[in-house]
């Protein structure tokens, strides 16, 4: 039976999962959540505790960047190798970096876009960040290093000629598309957890703390905030994250031409109680689910919440048991991980040397080499001149075919140099037609940004006439129910002003959160002041800037 531990670390937790395999069933073992101040220390806790002293381990990759390349489908796997090669380079070569700090890796897909194309999906990492992750392990090696925006998709119940988003809100937010159960796109986003956690942290002093708020907090949708009985203090930290990564996916859909089936939701704000329902607000035509591994059955005797938490670690550790695109591993292996294997064939199966081995016999090495033409030749010495004329045969073979293979190389080079002075020959005209088009391209764009600016003053203009309107059409309709507006200032062309009361000061909350998540007033410009009661009304002024 096959087991691997699964770490996904993070620069506070680490979540980690070891799974089994018996012949086709899948099993988790052991999984949980360590938050940390030493990671080796925490990384040697959790070997002792899921008792993976010898368990192969696999682990994310940090840092790494996801380049796009389109390539013609009719390459041969060596020529689409090197060209991809050649546009790493120049993008190397254009940001200025060193080619060969980083270690890549690649996966191919269909072009949705272009039939007669491949998309390439490029991943990249620095080999430092490697070393440093692999250095943390100390004495236990990394038997996989994988990208989770990639490995993630090991977890989720892909269809066949079903299209997918899975949107894993970790440290960093990775947006993934699978197109008919393959990897098509992986954007990361900035917003994430780590956003969330820092902010509550720098009130309760605790990362841990801060995280098992997420699990207690609960969102409610337009139709049911009139069900929350009181208000968390905490949702200003976790809606204005949620609210941008779910808007940053809603852009990413809409210049997208695949139709999108399902959206899976996981990762650590994935915790949130009704965070599948408020992500379907924004998302009407595609379904919107938490993501749990495809092979655990719903069960009563299952917490299945607690296993979501640790998707990615149940990821890595199927990556690390063969499961998704092998060819990403980021792990290189070296003489040593095939040390044993060397060793092992030259033993028969039952672990004893075979009768007439030579490397069962003893050989005296002083005398090895003294023949007796006059003598008959021994076993040793009868085979010591069968690999010695074997060894010769293989040497003039490889002579007469490395000649060969030197006047191959040396007829394309000269093929080369004739496509390439060629090829010269034709840049310089090119670059003639481009002189032209450039000048005639300056006197267009002159034109055209002669008309956007007039455009835009109009479009100034029109806008300045509806922006109040709009904006008391906008509160009256997202007014919760109990709130009275006493007065809107618009003294300042773009600050607002709002004098609000209430009978209760949750609703007020409510409001305020309202004007934030909906857009009415932008978001990192809204403040308020305390509330005042007065009698059995609860007065507040809330200020901010138009969007």
């Amino acid at each position: 039976m096959a087991s691997c531990l699964g770490l996904y670390i993070e620069s506070n937790l680490i979540k980690y999962a070891k799974v089994s395999k018996d012949r086709d069933i899948l099993r988790i073992e052991s999984f949980g959540i360590k938050f940390y101040d030493r990671l080796g220390d925490a990384i040697r806790q959790i070997i002792a505790d899921t008792v993976s002293f010898k368990v192969p381990i696999s682990v994310n990759l940090s840092e790494e960047v996801y380049d796009y390349l389109y390539m013609f489908s009719l390459l041969n796997k060596n020529d689409l190798r090197k060209a991809i090669g050649t546009e790493f380079e120049a993008m190397c070569a254009e940001k200025n970096v060193n080619r060969n700090a980083f270690e890549t890796r690649y996966a191919l897909a269909n072009s949705v876009e272009d039939k007669e194309k491949v998309k390439v999906i490029h991943v990249s990492s620095n080999k430092n960040s490697i070393n440093t992750l692999e250095q943390s392990l100390g004495e236990y090696k990394a038997t996989t290093i994988s990208p989770i925006g990639i490995t993630i998709a090991n977890v989720a119940n892909l269809k066949e000629k079903e299209n997918v988003v899975i949107i894993n809100m970790q440290e960093k937010t990775t947006i993934t598309t699978i197109v008919d159960q393959k990897i098509y796109n992986v954007e990361t986003i900035e917003e994430g957890a780590k956003t969330v956690l820092d902010s509550i942290n720098a009130k309760e002093n605790s990362y841990s703390k801060a995280y098992e708020i997420c699990k207690n907090s609960t969102i409610y949708t337009m139709e049911g905030k009139e069900l929350q009985d009181e208000e968390n203090e905490y949702l200003d930290d976790i809606m204005p994250t949620l609210y941008k990564i779910a808007t940053k996916v809603q852009e990413n859909l809409a210049v997208q031409t695949i139709k999108v089936n399902k959206i899976y939701i996981t990762g650590t704000l994935s915790v949130v109680n009704n965070i599948d329902l408020y992500f379907q607000e924004f998302f009407q035509t595609e379904k919107c689910e938490i993501m749990k591994p495809y092979f655990l059955k719903d069960s009563i005797k299952i917490n299945m919440k607690d296993y979501i938490e640790v998707n990615s670690a149940i990821a890595l550790a199927l990556q690390g048991l063969g499961y998704g695109l092998k060819d990403m591993n980021f792990k290189k292996r070296d003489w040593k991980d095939d040390l044993g294997e060397i060793f092992s064939k030259s033993e028969s199966s039952d672990g004893k040397k075979k009768k007439g081995d030579v490397l069962g016999k003893s050989i005296n090495l002083s005398g090895l080499f003294r023949f007796n033409l006059g003598e008959k030749l021994d076993g040793v010495e009868r085979w010591m001149l069968r690999v010695g004329g074997g060894i010769l045969a293989l040497t003039i073979i490889y002579s007469a075919f490395s000649i060969f293979i030197g006047h191959q190389i040396k007829a394309k080079n000269d093929e080369v140099s004739a496509v390439k002075m060629d090829t010269q020959m034709q840049i310089a005209a090119v670059d003639g037609d481009i002189s032209k088009i450039s000048q005639k391209t300056n006197e267009y764009k002159q034109l055209s940004d002669n008309l956007k600016n007039i455009s835009e003053q109009a479009a100034e203009k029109s806008k300045s006439k509806k922006t109040i309107p709009n904006l008391l059409s906008q509160i009256m309709f997202a007014m919760p129910q109990g709130v009275q507006v006493t007065s809107i200032d618009n003294s300042n062309s773009r600050h607002v002003v709002i004098n609000a009361q209430s009978e209760k000061y949750e609703q007020l909350g409510i409001f305020k959160a309202i004007l934030k998540t909906q857009g009415i007033l932008a978001p990192d410009t809204i403040v308020s002041s305390s509330g005042t009661k007065q009698g059995n009304v609860v007065q507040i002024v809330i200020e901010g800037d138009l969007p």
